[in-house]
């Protein structure tokens, strides 16, 4: 078997083995996950490791780098968060944490506009070539601390936390659309939840924790008493 072969063997391996195993079942995100190439997004030291159930270090030493949040979430993890948002081609998005770019390359290809943010300017400067080179022109890459969000550009219809956090802060919620969507993974160590908010109205939400998982934490949120939603 050849190397391209190879290649998408290990694709479709992570899609039916990993991803539909984790009720992924849209068959667009499916589709998504074989056009938008996450090889191309993975370091060159971990190229191998593309398609694993893992955490993937985004610089050495990789320990360090994933205690600092600085790393690609799991596949399955990043599927379920775009199935679970509902993303339409009229979108305007906001993703906190832009790691090597491959979830905001992700929601580009469903959103009209993504705006993600790295405060790590090394980092966010992997994520900016790792777009360009995959010709994706929807989205803008930031150098600057998400935790705040964009308030001067909001409202979003869509916010991405690409990592964990405690709570999910009211600055960001207040930035959401009426009907807008935020996904987070809430909570501490052990068991953190994925947890999607919708606004209803001014000063009115819902909130749903569909699924388990645990993810690093995302830098300069604040670390409050065990709050729980």
């Amino acid at each position: 078997m050849n190397a391209p072969a190879n290649l998408e063997h290990a694709r479709f391996n992570m899609i039916e083995q990993q991803i539909r195993p984790w009720d992924v079942l849209d068959t667009s995100v499916l589709e998504l996950l074989s056009v938008v190439r996450r090889e191309d997004f993975v370091p060159l030291a971990h190229k191998a490791l593309a398609f694993v159930d893992m955490l993937i270090p985004l610089r050495e030493p990789a320990e360090a780098a994933l205690q600092a949040g600085q790393c690609m979430l799991e596949p399955k993890v990043e599927a379920r968060l775009l199935q679970d948002l509902h993303v339409l081609p009229t979108d305007k998005v906001l993703e906190v944490g832009a790691g090597s770019g491959y979830m905001a390359a992700l929601l580009a290809h469903r959103a009209q506009r993504v705006t993600t943010m790295e405060i790590d300017g090394e980092i966010a400067g992997i994520a900016r070539a790792n777009l360009q080179k995959a010709g994706i022109t929807n989205v803008e890459v930031r150098e600057a601390d998400g935790s705040k969000g964009l308030p001067s550009e909001a409202p979003f219809d869509v916010i991405v936390l690409s990592g964990s956090v405690a709570e999910v802060p009211q600055a960001l919620l207040s930035q959401l659309k009426m009907g807008g969507r935020l996904a987070a993974i809430v909570g501490f160590e052990p068991v953190m939840r994925a947890t999607l908010v919708t606004r209803t109205g001014d000063a009115s939400f819902t909130t749903a924790q569909p699924w388990d998982t645990v993810a690093p934490r995302l830098a300069h949120f604040t670390e409050p008493s065990r709050f729980q939603f």
